[in-house]
């Protein structure tokens, strides 16, 4: 059943992107409750002070996806890895505009009873992380995919080794090896691509 439902989603995307308005339109209801929650474990994953909701964060990503032509989507997995990239677009964005001086810029709310000051401000956190991913993916696009599906997309490690056709293990050394590469770049700011100095 559930490879019936995967065939018929990889087929209204295939029919999306050769410009059949009807299979976009289509494509949204079977796809929604997979990207509501993939919102929803990407949102858990970011720092407090977010504003976005599940709802409003799929909406904006689908929007993107859709709204600009063929995509070129060639399986269900490029296409959640595609929703996973505009999601991370959309909050970095997001954070972007939270951290200029017009939006505020470093500045935190804090309760009147809460007189401890506070760390650093979360847009910081993932504008750090994004600019990482991007010298990640640069360096080593492979491992950039393989974050993107498994942090971004929430994917398993098998769901993301089939989307990108490598085995498993194949794909956990590489996941580990990206982890240890983002770990590096977000503690210490003198490392280099490939954590040598």
């Amino acid at each position: 059943m559930a490879d019936q439902a995967a065939g018929s989603v990889t087929c209204m995307l295939q029919a999306a992107c050769n410009g059949d308005p009807q299979a976009a339109a289509a494509l949204l209801p079977l796809i929604y409750t997979e990207l509501r929650a993939l919102a929803t474990a990407r949102l858990a994953q970011t720092p407090p002070g977010n504003t976005f909701q599940p709802t409003a964060l799929v909406h904006e990503a689908y929007l993107r996806l859709v709204g600009h032509g063929d995509p070129g989507w060639n399986s269900r997995g490029h296409f959640f890895g595609a929703a996973a990239q505009a999601m991370r677009q959309i909050l970095v964005e997001q954070a972007r505009r939270k951290a200029s001086k017009k939006h505020g810029g470093g500045c935190q709310r804090v309760p009147l009873d809460q007189v401890e000051p506070s760390t650093d401000p979360p847009a910081e956190e993932l504008l750090a992380l994004d600019e990482a991913l991007t010298r990640l993916e640069s360096a080593e696009p492979m491992k950039g995919k393989i974050v993107s599906l498994r942090y971004f997309a929430g994917l398993t490690a098998e769901q993301a080794a089939a989307a990108l056709g490598m085995s498993v293990p194949t794909l956990e050394r590489e996941w580990r090896s990206a982890r240890a590469f983002l770990y590096t770049l977000l503690t210490d700011s003198d490392a280099t691509p490939g954590g040598r100095r």
